[in-house]
């Protein structure tokens, strides 16, 4: 058996850099869900330690303040927003329903434990000038990205009058859902609505719908 092959040869050693960006990642994921869970004002640097398995000191040489933590978070949390909402656009069907489903898929993605971490952000931003420089540029960003990808799964033409200010009433209705979302489970209307909202899209973009 060569040293290689010996049961007792040491296992091969990760290095510091990959161990370094995997304990970064578990902190960023513990901080989203603690502000599902807790809040802002719930989520403390300790906790988050705790929830991902990292020592005290560890976690302060990555992210020496809450702060520090929550606008790495923030970033963390617009790359998920936009990979769910990409994925969930991917498996939007074709023919007849597909207005109503990618209605549907918004109002799930604006009522999903994402961005209920993002609202926690928003609240807390308004009165804290260095969260609000991190989380104004991202949900800007996050909110093109958002627009684009309705309007490509719409198959709707922006350039006729009137159907950039659908998609973006289209965008801020499921935006306001998802806010009635958190206080509580209103599922049942919110489809209710956005079968509703889907038929008029179908009625007001059908003349002036690009090729999908």
């Amino acid at each position: 058996m060569t040293p290689a092959q010996s049961p007792t040869a040491p296992a091969a050693r990760v290095p510091q850099a990959d161990r370094s960006r995997a304990m970064r990642a578990r902190l960023l994921e513990a901080t989203v869900e603690l502000l599902v869970e807790r809040g802002f004002a719930g989520t403390s640097t300790t906790l988050v330690s705790e929830r991902a398995g990292v020592s005290r000191g560890a976690q302060l040489h990555h992210f020496p303040t809450k702060n520090d933590l929550v606008v790495a978070a923030v970033e963390h949390l617009t790359e998920r927003r936009g990979a769910e909402l990409a994925a969930a656009v991917a498996e939007l069907p074709a023919g007849g329903r597909r207005t109503r489903a990618v209605v549907e898929m918004l109002g799930d993605h604006f009522s999903s434990p994402v961005f209920a971490a993002a609202l926690e952000l928003w609240v807390a931003a308004r009165t804290d000038a260095e969260l609000l420089a991190a989380v104004g540029p991202l949900e800007q960003r996050v909110g093109r990205e958002a627009h684009r990808m309705t309007v490509a799964a719409l198959g709707a033409d922006e350039s006729r009058p009137g159907v950039r200010e659908l998609v973006q009433a289209t965008l801020d209705l499921v935006r306001g859902l998802g806010l009635a979302s958190t206080i509580t489970d209103d599922s049942a209307r919110r489809r209710r609505i956005l079968r509703e909202w889907a038929d008029v899209l179908d009625k007001e973009l059908a003349p002036c719908r690009s090729p999908r």
